[in-house]
């Protein structure tokens, strides 16, 4: 019977002492733990094929959901890394994405520069993105509209995120030091640092490889993006001088206005190209990869 005591005691001492560790949860704010990482890099296409014809009729539906109202504000967060740590990870074209995507926000759909976070290269690090998320809730309020547009690598592992998948997907970012090391941004820790936004009028836009694991960011009146499938590669090419889901859905599709399939507002000559029909556009001219859409906005959305 004392036996019996003792090893009930010890074994609710070891008890006690494992679990803060098994039920502590991951700090969001920083590097999380992860294995099996694997980096999946874009790829440098070698003759550009042709795109797939016109818009054809997936997420627009040719009627405005809810406008922005007077005097709300927009903000923006976007990121484009072209130059990661090192030699062997850098891209060509992401931030070339990132300068066509500020260019439509501010001179198509009324962004002021003032409430843009540009993050490009080595100034895109974990830290920076993070702060720049940070900021932007701080503050923003309901009703008003954000935009977070990423172009870079993506990457998979098992990640202690605080979600329950069995294989994780992430932006990859990086220290900040050109010599330094990447640093994934998780779906689930993306998640968390948007959850608690007052706003639901949020869009997303990934031109990353594995792109399509980002539904975890799914909420109402959240409008998600992706250049690809859960487990798809992105391309670019100089032919485009972007990824080629940007080329389409931005540098075409919004900028010079071959997205615009609907007359929103009763002036034809001037494009009124909305984000659905931008997504749709892309994914009737991109070939090879195939874009994928997460649309939780009532009709389309036009920023």
């Amino acid at each position: 019977m004392k036996r019996l005591m003792v090893g009930v005691l010890v074994a609710v001492l070891v008890l006690v002492l494992i679990a803060p560790a098994v039920l502590a949860k991951p700090d969001m704010n920083k590097p999380l733990p992860a294995t099996d990482v694997e980096l999946v890099k874009k790829v440098t296409l070698r003759g550009k094929p042709g795109g797939g014809g016109g818009p054809v009729s997936q997420a627009a539906t040719g009627l405005l959901g809810e406008q922005l109202g007077t005097g709300a504000d927009r903000y923006a967060i976007i990121v484009g890394i072209s130059d990661y740590p090192g030699t062997g990870s850098d891209l060509q074209y992401c931030d070339d994405d990132a300068d066509d995507i500020y260019a439509a926000l501010t001179t198509l759909y009324g962004y002021s520069p003032d409430n843009i976070h540009l993050l490009l290269n080595m100034d895109a690090s974990f830290t920076a993105i993070q702060g720049a998320i940070s900021d932007v809730k701080s503050q923003e309020v309901a009703g008003d509209e954000v935009v977070f547009f990423f172009s870079g690598h993506g990457t998979k592992a098992v990640a202690d995120d605080g979600d329950k998948e069995k294989t994780d997907e992430a932006i990859v970012s990086h220290d900040g030091n050109p010599s330094g090391r990447l640093v994934a941004i998780w779906d689930g820790q993306l998640k968390a640092w948007f959850s608690g936004f007052n706003t639901s009028r949020i869009i997303f836009i990934f031109d990353s490889c594995l792109a399509g694991g980002m539904t975890d960011l799914q909420s109402p009146g959240r409008l998600i993006n992706m250049a690809c499938s859960e487990s798809g590669v992105s391309y670019e090419d100089a032919s485009w001088g972007n990824g080629q889901f940007t080329y389409y859905f931005v540098a075409q599709g919004m900028l010079a206005g071959k997205a615009d399939r609907y007359d929103h507002d009763n002036n034809a000559t001037c494009p009124d190209v909305t984000i659905e029909e931008a997504f749709d556009y892309a994914k009737a001219n991109c070939q090879v990869q195939k874009p994928i859409i997460s649309d939780s906005f009532d009709n389309d959305l036009l920023p």
